[in-house]
Parts: structure tokens; sequence; C-alpha cells
């Protein structure tokens, strides 16, 4: 069992690293990109709401939302009614590259599939849900490349230091077993 865990891990790594590649040429760290997913289907949504279609901490959608922001991917605009409530808006930039990123998540799944047959790929997508499944009792802080598992490490420093909420890439970043670029942080 040890040998499916260190394969596992090295897959999820490598696939990881090869998502940040591709969508990084486009300005979006790997994990946003699951974040932009939902505001290109419904845009405005507050980051509860936002963190609830994602299954992550709405502070961690927060957080990936102040980096977005600073990428110039979304903004945060206060109801016209009520300036507590915060709505997060994609820019023009976030919309642009929708379909760059598309592009870029569906050739990387061609790229990690591609070694497989029909029957294996439906094997794995199903294999992959049942794991998911299985670990959902964790879902509540998620993770940030799969909302559906695990949980941020805790204890880092400061703002600084601390990985990116979402795509867990940056300054303080550990590594994670958990391939991004899923079906969304």
């Amino acid at each position: 069992m040890g040998e499916l865990l260190t394969l596992w891990t090295r897959a999820s790594k490598l696939t990881r690293v090869a998502a940040d590649q591709a969508m990084g040429r486009y300005g979006v760290r790997v994990g946003q990109n699951l974040v932009l997913e939902v505001l290109w289907a419904d845009d405005g949504l507050t980051p509860g709401e936002l963190a609830e279609r994602l299954h992550l901490a709405t502070p961690t959608v927060v957080k990936s939302a102040t980096r977005m922001e600073a990428a110039g991917l979304l903004e945060r605009r206060s109801h016209e009614r009520d300036a507590r409530l915060v709505r997060l808006w994609l820019t023009e930039r976030g919309r642009a590259v929708r379909g760059d990123v598309e592009r870029a998540r569906d050739e990387l799944e061609q790229r990690v599939t591609a070694p497989l047959t029909a029957d294996e790929r439906l094997h794995l997508r199903s294999a992959l849900a049942k794991i998911v499944a299985a670990f959902a009792d964790l879902a509540p802080e998620g993770d940030p490349g799969d909302p559906a598992a695990g949980t941020r490490p805790a204890g880092l420093a400061s703002e600084a230091e601390s990985p990116d909420p979402v795509t867990g890439t940056g300054p303080g970043a550990t590594a994670s077993p958990t391939a991004g670029g899923g079906e969304v942080a």
C-alpha cells in the first residue's frame, strides 16, 4: 500500500507543477482557475457563496480573492443597499483569460490521461470520485488545490510568509499531496 501512496504523491506533485506552468502563462495561479470557473458561470458572488460552491472556508476564499484582485483578475464591490456585503466581480482581464485557461486545463487533462486507454480513464475517474467521497469529512477547511480533500497546515507566521490559500504556492508553501486544477479549489 505504501507504493500506491508514493505514486499518488509523485503524480499529484507533477500534475500540480504542470498545472501551475499551464495556468501561469496567463497570470493565473493553480487553484485560482477554479475560482474563475465559478465566477465565469455566476459572477458577483459573495465570498461566502463562492466558498460554499468550492467547498472551502470563507477566509480561504477571501485571502485568495485578495491576491486575485492584486493580479487584476477580480474586484470587490460593496452591495448597493448593504455596504457590509461585498461581492466579487470579474474584471475585463478575468473574463479575457477564460478561453486560454479553459484550453490550458483541457490540454493538461489530455496530457495527464494520454497514456491511458478509454477504459482506464473511466476507471481512474470513478476511483478518484470514490477517494474524494471517502475524505469528504475533511472538506470544511478545504485544500487549496481541491476543496474536497485535506486541510491547510496551521501555524504559518504571517500573510507575507504564507502560501496562497487556493493555489498553495508562494512563500511558505508546503508540499501538497493533491493535484491542482481539478474540479475545484
